[in-house]
């Protein structure tokens, strides 16, 4: 007979506050594979990202996904799907929780979509069925104790997002081409920043013409959040502001680590990979310093108010062109290494 109650023990929490790869590194190291935070952020381009300003951005802004990424280092991987043409999620529920559980009794984490925080992957590790309920770990959420949610929260919770389901992870089956992987990522970091029709000009919010909102990407993206604040000096900060900033003053701060473990295993482009990441640390500090300013994550938010609004700006600015100057770092060690 199967025990009520199953937890693994010593599950590491989440060491940056990321979405999307995270929980997948918290899964790896259980495995005994045990990545740097850091260089998972990096690998995956997360570090590197910023996107919207919107509350979507941190998942839907990345160019690939936990999977792919687990398949890139080599592993087997099975998606068990909620959403998508021909499924009926609420059919499908049931045995996707079966086989979670299945894992779990197995000695193998889950990332399971929305289990513990808001539209993220987590990382279950437990569960109880006498109270019907999953344990196990999030972004902001089981970070000293393991959470636990409902079951059925991996449906009924996402409040309008898709339910994608769960990712269970197989044998290390593969090889991974390390350094290819980390040019590609890097090259990727460099992409994203430049994203040619996100750019914002400069004059626009100098004008108080912030322009058209839509999903805007690396510095675009900074130049529309500084315009938007400037521009609308009274608005109090949104959802997109807040969530945004909790997770890219941590994610960013990871792509400093990134750009130093590069440093190290690379003695032709160290120079400009330790300048990178001494500009992301900058980034990362001018963000921090945000945090009083926007109320970052799901905080109940500040009026706003022109003094306050200006005074992120200001910050964002030094964010911004501490980004832009991380990311040129990174085009000079790409062309150290040919």
């Amino acid at each position: 007979m199967a025990e009520a109650r199953v937890a693994l023990s010593g599950v590491d929490r989440y060491r940056v506050t990321e979405a999307m790869f995270e929980g997948l590194r918290v899964v790896l190291a259980f495995r005994g594979d045990p990545y740097s935070p850091a260089y998972v952020q990096g690998l995956s381009g997360a570090a590197f990202v910023v996107a919207g300003p919107c509350p979507c951005a941190p998942t839907c802004g990345q160019d690939t996904e936990p999977a792919a990424l687990a398949r890139l280092l080599g592993y087997e991987v099975e998606e068990l799907p909620l959403w998508g043409e021909g499924l009926d999620a609420a059919t499908a529920l049931p045995a996707v929780i079966e086989r979670v559980k299945d894992e779990v009794r197995h000695g193998r984490p889950v990332l399971v979509w929305n289990a513990f925080t808001q539209a993220e992957w987590d990382v279950v590790c437990g569960y109880d069925d006498s109270s019907r309920i999953f344990v196990g770990r999030g972004s902001y959420e089981g970070l000293d104790d393991y959470a636990e949610a409902d079951q059925a929260r991996i449906l009924s919770g996402c409040d309008g997002y898709p339910a994608l389901g769960a990712i269970l992870l197989g044998e290390r089956v593969g090889g991974f081409d390390a350094p290819a992987a980390e040019a590609a990522a890097l090259q990727r970091a460099v992409a994203h920043a430049h994203t040619a029709q996100d750019r914002f000009p400069e004059a626009a919010w100098r004008s108080g013409e912030v322009g058209e909102w839509r999903f805007r990407k690396g510095i675009g993206c900074y130049e529309w959040w500084i315009g938007s604040l400037r521009a609308r000096p009274a608005r109090a900060p949104g959802l997109g502001d807040r969530y945004c900033l909790m997770v890219y003053r941590s994610t960013h701060r990871a792509a400093a680590e990134f750009c130093r473990e590069m440093a190290d295993r690379s003695s032709p482009a160290a120079e400009p990979l330790s300048a990178a990441a001494r500009e992301f640390d900058r980034e990362a500090d001018a963000l921090d310093r945000c945090e009083r300013l926007l109320s970052p994550g799901w905080q109940t938010p500040q009026p706003g108010d022109e003094t306050t609004n200006d005074s992120a700006a200001k910050l964002l600015m030094v964010a911004r062109d501490a980004y832009r100057n991380g990311i040129e770092g990174i085009e000079a060690a790409l062309q150290r290494w040919g």
